[in-house]
C-alpha cells in the first residue's frame, strides 16, 4: 500500500499544499463543481433530441453545446 504525502498525491497542483486555507480550497472546489455542473448542462441541451427539429439543426445545437462546454471548462482552468 502507498502512503501518499500531500507532495506526492497525483491530484495535488505542486506548489498548493500548505499556501491555502482550507476555506480557500473550499471555494475553489465549489466553483469547480459548479462549472462542470454548468458544463454538463451545456452539453445535454445540446444533445436533447426534439422530435420536430430537422436533423441539421439538431447536429448544429450538439456542436453549439459541446464548444459552450468547452469553453467553460477552459474558462476555469480545468
Amino acid at each position: 500500500m502507498t502512503n501518499h504525502t500531500p507532495e506526492q498525491d497525483p491530484g495535488t497542483r505542486p506548489g498548493s499544499v500548505g499556501t491555502q486555507s482550507e476555506e480557500d480550497r473550499l471555494r475553489l472546489l465549489e466553483t469547480q463543481v459548479q462549472t462542470l455542473a454548468d458544463a454538463v448542462r451545456a452539453l445535454a441541451q445540446g444533445l436533447e433530441n426534439i422530435p420536430t427539429q430537422d436533423p441539421a439543426l439538431a447536429a448544429q445545437a450538439a456542436a453549439r453545446g459541446a464548444r459552450l462546454a468547452h469553453e467553460l471548462l477552459l474558462s476555469q482552468g480545468l
